[in-house]
């Protein structure tokens, strides 16, 4: 069985999400692995752009998710949310906070290493190929309140009562 990360979201339109960096179903670049994780890259995000979000959008939450680690929960790597609506591109390279490419306002939370940055893709060796989901949530808020400390999972929930639309943009890597 396939683990399908949405399974349980809200099912609303989807619209358009693409990277000059990698294509849907494609290999994540090198430099887009987990230098912090011991996996060869650099820990760099890919950039990615974004079209045709609803009407009545208001901010964006962008994630990036695999749902393939062997955790029973999958692993979270990026969270991104308060985006504005009038932003609809993230440059390479914006999950790193040092490079301050992140739109006024967005905040970004733990990953899976409690580190608040993009965390590369880094599939155990000898687990095969990984899946990694970036997913771009259009909320009908400008913002959402999260608590300090908050979990990319918790942030999910609370985006539940605000997405009124999703683009979704899987890419694999494997240590194979």
């Amino acid at each position: 069985m396939t683990n399908d990360p949405m399974w349980r979201m809200p099912e609303v339109p989807a619209f358009t999400l693409t990277s000059p960096d990698v294509a849907e179903g494609e290999r994540l670049p090198d430099w887009a692995r987990s230098g912090i994780a011991g996996a060869g890259g650099d820990d760099r995000s890919p950039a990615l752009e974004w079209s045709g979000a609803p009407e009545g959008t208001q901010s964006y939450v962008v994630t990036m998710y695999d749902p393939d680690a062997p955790t029973g929960s999958g692993w979270w790597h990026w969270t991104v949310y308060n985006i504005p609506a009038t932003t609809t591109s993230l440059p390479a390279n914006a999950g790193d906070p040092a490079a301050g490419l992140l739109p006024e306002g967005a905040v970004t939370v733990a990953n899976e290493l409690r580190l608040e940055r993009f965390l590369g893709a880094a599939p155990p060796s000898g687990h095969g190929e990984h899946r990694y989901v970036f997913a771009v949530s259009a909320l009908d808020v400008p913002s959402i309140e999260v608590p300090e400390g908050a979990t990319p999972a918790l942030v999910g929930f609370i985006l539940r009562d605000h997405i009124i639309g999703r683009a979704l943009l899987t890419a694999t890597q494997s240590t194979d």
